[in-house]
């Protein structure tokens, strides 16, 4: 008979953090920053789900805002994500480089349109030859009643409309928007070409988020998910195109060929590019997926809320355990180490850092939130809001109807 001997697998609720001497004399004093990647810092260690009912613009920006990141789902069509994504990088930067932009024979219905659509309050007005012909703001539109009216008739005219020459510092843009009156600074070159874009709500979101994670333009950080089956490059393409800061090679075993490739396959068309790999639980599968060009691994093989892969496949390893068996393999790569999943409690974030996780990635923590885009459903007199396992049905029904654009009332096969 053959005698089979299984280690001791621990999970969060096994253990405890025992108390020490600390010199700390206030929790202000705390450094709380982190690595997300090799090349990407976190100020906080918090990353939120790449799943659909937790994480789209809306959240990423939130959380980047606070010093995490948001990793936008994959479960879309392609413009979809990569609209998502362009949502978050356009939403702050110190100098926006390719400002949203109208044409001045266009009418004020198609400005408005626009505005909506890009959750903005103005446009940059450009006459036939593409160069600068005034600025489009809500003040303009406020109590017009003929929406057929052109753009330029209603507009700030170029003559009027205060700028900036293309090269112009923040703290010099804060001083003439505060001489002038003004919100909105074009940034253009002599022959009235733009090159940019200075608004006075970047410049106070500066001051507002201070811990706010941004990249070298000011603009927050974002990632973005893709899977590994056919196309997946394709996917890359436009979310790269749009400003991601990290692709998300997103599978439930990572530990697989399917995982490996992918990561590979972006690697060799863009080197540079920062990638989170998962999920895994142990150390091989830790070593296979950074062997490939990972530079972060994902941790966590069922141990989220929403997740029944251990109930339906049985696998799984106790998520303390998992996390401490890749660490010990990522630390002598200098590769971070992501736990993702098994969040209750804010200890369970304490344990998986003291793991040695350096970010923790959770779902249902932020799935509650005003900024997940979750369904609102009321019973019995609360509020409650949808959150779901990225495999279970009610998700893979919801990915075919986007997919599709058609109601799919037929039992799926997933």
């Amino acid at each position: 008979m053959t005698t089979i001997e299984i280690p001791l697998g621990l999970s969060y609720d096994d253990v405890l953090l025992v108390p020490k001497h600390s010199p700390v004399k206030s929790r202000r004093e705390v450094e709380v920053s982190t690595q997300l990647t090799k090349t990407i810092k976190l100020n906080i260690p918090f990353v939120s789900a790449n799943m659909d009912t937790v994480t789209e613009s809306k959240m990423a920006i939130a959380m980047a805002r606070e010093g995490g990141m948001g990793i936008i789902h994959q479960f879309m069509p392609i413009a979809n994500q990569a609209a998502e994504v362009r949502r978050v990088k356009r939403s702050t930067s110190y100098v926006i480089d390719e400002p949203l932009t109208i044409d001045e024979n266009k009418t004020v219905e198609e400005a408005l349109e626009l505005m909506e659509y890009a959750n903005i309050k103005g446009l940059l007005v450009v006459n036939y030859e593409k160069k600068l012909a005034g600025i489009l703001t809500q003040r303009d539109v406020l109590f017009e009643t003929n929406f057929n009216k052109l753009v330029k008739e209603v507009m700030v005219p170029r003559e009027k409309t205060i700028t900036a020459p293309h090269g112009t510092k923040r703290d010099q843009a804060k001083e003439i928007m505060h001489k002038y009156k003004v919100e909105k600074l074009p940034l253009i070159t002599e022959d009235g070409t733009i090159r940019g874009l200075i608004t006075a709500k970047d410049i106070l979101d500066t001051y507002k988020y201070i811990n706010a994670s941004r990249d070298e333009k000011g603009r927050l950080l974002v990632g973005a998910a893709v899977g590994v089956r056919e196309g997946y490059l394709e996917r890359v393409d436009a979310l790269l195109r749009v400003g991601v800061d990290l692709i998300v090679v997103d599978i439930a075993h990572g530990h697989s060929d399917l995982a490996i490739n992918t990561i590979k396959g972006i690697k060799e068309r863009y080197p540079a590019i920062q990638i989170l790999a998962g999920n895994v639980a142990t150390a091989e599968g830790c070593d296979a997926l950074i062997k490939a060009g990972a530079d972060s691994v994902k941790v966590g093989v069922g141990p989220g809320a929403g997740c029944t892969t251990r109930i339906v496949a049985g696998a799984g390893v106790p998520q303390l355990t998992a996390v401490m068996e890749c660490v010990k393999v990522a630390k002598k790569y200098g590769v971070p180490v992501m736990a993702d999943g098994g969040i209750k409690q804010s200890g369970d974030i304490a344990k998986a850092i003291a793991a040695g996780a350096t970010t923790v990635m959770c779902g249902s923590i932020f799935a509650g939130t005003d900024e997940s885009p979750g369904f609102v459903t009321t019973r019995n007199g609360k509020r409650y809001k949808e959150y779901r396992g990225s495999a279970s049905y009610d998700a893979n029904h919801a990915r075919k109807q986007r997919e599709t654009g058609k109601i799919i009332k037929d039992k799926l096969e997933y």
